[in-house]
């Protein structure tokens, strides 16, 4: 007897099931490293169109979190689906080297107490320990690039190509020095950029304080009375008591109405809109009268006296000044806030700073001499009772500006500092505002809101405080004048001689540099080295000029940088700013923008709420794949949620994916494309429309989904289609012809050529975002261990006319609506177990015209498609579909119900169709 399961073609796939990704993995890492994969795509890929993204670095401080993975990740589908593109996408990654963070950690490992030139040996050496840790990780993601050889900003040719683009920035007529109030962290001991600073809430005592009028005549005046009798006080509102003894001016609105009002304490000046509630806080109620009123224009230039100290104050009109809260007056210390110091200047009055680096009150000032600012406050508040202008003492709440290390209140505090200037007109009359708005409408952003975020930003900063008070950075090159601050007039040529030094040595080239080695001794006599170093989002926003332009394989401008959304106030700005100020332009032609990662419920992660998951831990239990599967498949544009639950739903995603694949594979182990392939004409009518189905899938990915960033679509239409079009149609009716037709047959081979096609077109749809798994697929259908997916583009697919091929998608789309209807009527026979599987069931279909003909042209063949034993078709208005169970035996090879089972002599438990088959005589299948 005929052992017919020996007669069918069921193969062994080459490709498991499971992937075992977590164990897996590392061993292909190594092999790729070995292979030399990364270096030999660059071979291959000279002579295509460069496409650069360039990395944004890390900060060289603990392991990597998931938002970094996250950002890497993001960034690798990127490199990898643009090399498939066409294009050679060389990726450098590198990392941020300098500044506070890693001078803390340096300080905590090995005391305060040493010479500066150890200090920085040892900060250097702290920061390639946790290259070396970060590095580990980021390769274990499977990031594609030159980890070899990476950037480092404290590379000693990076640390000179950074001190030369601050060159470029002075000779364009950017840099000058100035005393600005700046965001100021007592902790670090340092001004502090923009994106340095956080905003938290912070308790604050808010007082009223009343500043004598000199002389009730002018006051009179100003109100158009005939005199003021008795004493007289503009009253002001502040939240920062200390700032107090640095009052120099009281600003007023030039267009805000404000009431001279009788009160129990004396006159009082106050904003119309606020006397009200003012007077309230007070606790004046009775014997209150308003007097006259006026606008503040009237109010400028009258004199009043410092509430506690002998000083003269001026009152002046200021844009700053509102109604929004407080008394509608504003005390005004230019030495502690912009606007302040904005109006100063305006009205010639001198910056007076009477707080150190240290925070604390210099010597000269009685009572608060040596206190820090914040234990000034309580002092402040006394002195001011005693001298009776403390009109009311409260505590409010309210957002303040933060240290993102210390966590700790920051004041606004006059110092010396190196700024590059947002209005200053460059040496070609434009200024750098100008120039980075019209950079700003230059760029494409991904998303689209990115654009308004970082055109606001821009809009509103500030001047660049680039200078710092610290010891491991890189240091401003310059020689300025002892008495003037003036730069040396050879500024430009010297610069270019430290470089070289510094390319050479490193900054301890500067740090050690005797200035008479450069300087004549006229000139030493004159002429200091500066002792800041530059703000460390200067050495970051400048390596574009000091990576891309400096590394033959690089170009410039990228084509595209890529962060997380806190890097408009941060990485883009320093980046467009530079870029700007030193070459005209930004660096960059596109933004793409990244959403922070929260846990499972949206919430932000914390290590003391336990929320946090670890990248590591992920792909330790998981794979990495699953973790690039899941940054790949979440929309990046807003908050990325990540949890032991979202991440088990992503791993069915890749199991529908993997064996998918697994099952092709099995079906293509006995298949040679060159001996076995059938011509694209000559092929099974539903091989070619699967084949169209997986084309028509690259073109959407290939040619709007990748190129566009759109990664979570890709996903979608990927599982989509290898749930749907393949496992739950194609693969399905395949599944009959593959295993009961000879292994030679024309039927099986054109079933393998689209199974090729398929396969290797899905392989590379996948490989930027599973690049272990797709990886693992190729060196079975590709050309060896010297192949790999990443030296391909996209799959080339047979040529098909555009006419039949849009003949044969309607066709096929209407067979596929006759299926749907057909199960829904086989479905009540299942349930009931009048059947178990469809191919128990006949069907009749009742259909309209043009499907009935679209059904009648697969003439018997229409049973195989729809997976039923029998199926009969009729013409009528609507489409319909009943079922029965087959009065046919079951087919012992085929399973298929007939009344032909034995029919053929010596077959006796198998169908004609199967006995022929067995016999070598191939059936014929044109459609299905």
């Amino acid at each position: 007897m005929t052992d017919y399961s020996k007669t069918v073609n069921l193969l062994e796939s080459p490709f498991p099931m499971r992937g075992n990704l977590a164990k897996r993995e590392p061993g292909w890492l190594k092999s790729w490293y070995e292979l030399k994969r990364y270096q030999k795509l660059r071979q291959k890929a000279q002579g295509r169109p460069k496409f650069i993204l360039h990395d944004g670095p890390p900060y060289a401080n603990g392991d990597i979190h998931i938002g970094h993975a996250v950002n890497k990740i993001l960034k690798d589908i990127i490199i990898r689906s643009k090399t498939l593109a066409g294009f050679d996408a060389p990726y450098v990654p590198g990392w941020d080297c300098h500044g506070l963070p890693i001078e803390v950690m340096v300080e905590k490992l090995h005391g305060k107490s040493m010479p500066e030139a150890k200090f920085r040996e040892l900060c250097r050496e702290y920061a390639a320990e946790q290259i070396a840790r970060q590095k580990k990780d980021f390769v274990r993601l499977g990031v594609l690039g030159d980890w070899d050889n990476p950037y480092l900003t404290m590379d000693f040719k990076t640390e000179a190509d950074t001190v030369r683009t601050l060159g470029e920035i002075y000779k364009a007529g950017y840099l000058y020095r100035g005393a600005k109030p700046v965001q100021f962290c007592l902790d670090c001991g340092s001004s502090l950029a923009e994106a340095e600073v956080e905003y938290k809430d912070k308790v604050s005592p808010a007082i009223d304080v009343a500043y004598p009028f000199q002389d009730n005549a002018a006051l009179a005046a100003a109100f158009g009375l005939d005199n003021i009798d008795g004493e007289a006080f503009a009253v002001i509102w502040t939240t920062t008591p200390w700032t107090l003894p640095a009052s120099q001016a009281v600003s007023a609105g030039a267009e805000v109405v404000y009431q001279l009002i009788d009160t129990p304490k004396g006159k009082l000046v106050l904003a119309k809109d606020l006397a009200e509630d003012a007077l309230k806080r007070y606790g004046f109620s009775d014997g209150i009268s308003i007097l006259a009123e006026t606008t503040g224009d009237r109010l400028e230039n009258l004199h009043l006296n410092h509430p506690f100290l002998e000083r003269d104050i001026l009152m002046l009109n200021g844009d700053h000044v509102t109604t929004e809260s407080g008394t509608g007056l504003v005390h005004t210390a230019p030495a502690h806030g912009l606007e302040d110091y904005f109006v100063c200047n305006k009205y010639g009055i001198e910056l007076y700073n009477p707080v150190n680096g240290e925070g604390r009150y210099i010597g000269e000032l009685p009572r608060v001499a040596g206190l820090t600012v914040w234990e000034a406050n309580p002092v402040i508040l006394e002195w001011l009772a005693e001298t009776g202008c403390l009109l009311c003492s409260t505590k409010i709440e309210h957002s303040y500006a933060h240290c993102w290390r210390h966590k700790t209140p920051l004041i606004y505090r006059a110092t010396g500092q190196w700024f590059i200037g947002m209005d200053k007109a460059g040496s070609d009359g434009k200024t750098l505002r100008d120039k980075a708005m019209k950079a700003v409408d230059d760029t494409e952003f991904f998303p689209a809101w990115g654009r308004a975020r970082l055109e606001a930003m821009i809009e509103g900063r500030p001047d660049w405080v680039v200078s710092r008070q610290r010891n491991w950075g890189t240091p401003m090159t310059f020689f300025a004048h002892k008495e003037t601050g003036e730069l040396h007039p050879d500024s430009a040529a010297l610069l270019e001689k430290v470089a070289q030094r510094i390319e050479e040595k490193g900054i301890e080239a500067w740090f050690s540099l005797d200035k008479a080695e450069l300087l004549s001794a006229e000139d030493c006599a004159q002429y200091d080295k500066l002792t800041d170093t530059m703000d460390v989002w200067f050495d970051s926003g400048s390596t574009h000029f000091s990576v891309l332009k400096q590394r033959g394989e690089l170009a410039w401008p990228a084509d595209l940088y890529l962060e997380g959304s806190d890097q408009h106030r941060g990485w883009f700005q320093s980046s467009m700013l530079t870029g700007c100020a030193a070459l005209g332009r930004a660096p960059y032609k596109q933004l793409l923008t990244h959403g922070f990662v929260v846990d499972g419920e949206g919430k932000k992660m914390s290590k003391s709420v336990g929320n946090v998951v670890a990248p590591q831990e992920v792909y330790n239990e998981f794979g990495a794949d699953i973790l690039r599967l899941w940054a790949a498949s979440t929309d990046y544009s807003g908050e990325l949620a990540i949890s032991k639950e979202i991440l088990k739903r992503v791993t069915e995603s890749y199991r529908r994916i993997r064996n998918t694949m697994s099952f092709l594979f099995a079906n293509l182990s006995d298949f040679n494309p060159i001996e076995h392939a059938v011509p694209q004409d000559q092929m099974v009518e539903i091989d070619r429309y699967a084949v169209i189905l997986a084309r028509k899938l690259q073109e959407r990915l290939a040619g709007d989904y990748y190129p566009r960033y759109a990664f979570h679509f890709a996903v979608k239409d990927i599982v989509a289609f290898c749930s749907e079009d393949l496992g739950a149609f194609y693969l399905d009716i395949l599944k009959d012809r593959l295993y009961t037709t000879p292994a030679d047959s024309h039927a099986r081979r054109s079933a393998q050529t689209a199974l090729y096609h398929i396969t290797r077109s899905l392989i590379l749809l996948i490989s930027p975002i599973l690049c272990f798994t797709a990886e693992e697929a190729w060196d079975i259908i590709g050309g060896g261990e010297e192949d790999s997916v990443l030296f391909h583009t996209w799959h080339e697919f047979p040529a098909v006319n555009e006419k039949a091929e849009a003949a044969l998608l309607e066709k096929w789309q209407v067979v596929r609506q006759v299926r749907e209807a057909v199960t829904a009527a086989i479905e009540p026979l299942r349930s009931d177990k009048t059947i178990g599987s469809s191919l128990q069931a006949e069907v009749e279909i009742t259909a309209p015209e043009e499907t009935y003909r679209y059904l009648k042209a697969l003439g018997d063949e229409l049973r195989f498609a729809l997976l039923v034993s029998k199926a009969a078709v009729n013409k009528g208005d609507e489409l319909a579909a009943t079922a029965r169970a087959s009065a046919g035996r079951k087919c012992e090879r085929c399973w298929h119900y007939t009344d032909d089972i034995g029919s053929v002599a010596g077959h006796e438990t198998v169908c004609k169709r199967c006995a022929d088959n067995v016999d070598g005589k191939s059936e014929e299948r044109h459609y299905a």
